[in-house]
C-alpha cells in the first residue's frame, strides 16, 4: 500500500526558510512523479512543484526562484526547500504521487503539513 509521510511544516517569519520532506512507502519516486500542492483557507488546492521520474521539475509561477523540489532516491524521499517565504505562502502543504494502475493513474496524498508565514 502506498503511503506518504510528510514532515517539516511549522511557523516561520517572512523571509525565512523551511524544508518539507515526503517519505514514500509502497512506491518509488525513482519511477513515479512526486509533487507538492498547497491549500490555503477558502482557496482551491494548487500545484506548487513537481518532479518527474526523469528528474524534470516544474513550479508554480508564484514560487519560482524561491522553492526547490528535489528527491533522494536512496531514501525514497521528495523534498521542498522553501526560501524567502511570504505570508501568502501560508497553507497546508500536501505531498503527492501519481501511480499508474490500469485503467488510470491514481493519486496518493500525504496527510498535509501546515506552513504558516507570519511575523
Amino acid at each position: 500500500q502506498v503511503q506518504l509521510a510528510e514532515s517539516g511544516g511549522g511557523l516561520v517569519q517572512p523571509g525565512g526558510s523551511l524544508k518539507l520532506s515526503c517519505a514514500a512507502s509502497g512506491s518509488s519516486f525513482s519511477t513515479n512523479a512526486g509533487g507538492w500542492y498547497r491549500q490555503a483557507p477558502g482557496k482551491q488546492r494548487e500545484l506548487v512543484a513537481v518532479i518527474s521520474s526523469a528528474g524534470n521539475t516544474n513550479y508554480a509561477d508564484s514560487v519560482k526562484g524561491r522553492f526547490t523540489i528535489s528527491r533522494d532516491n536512496a531514501k525514497n524521499t521528495v523534498y521542498l526547500q522553501m526560501n524567502s517565504l511570504k505570508p501568502e505562502d501560508t497553507a497546508v502543504y500536501y505531498c503527492n504521487t501519481k501511480i499508474w494502475g490500469w485503467p488510470a493513474y491514481y493519486d496518493y496524498w500525504g496527510q498535509g503539513t501546515q506552513v504558516t508565514v507570519s511575523s
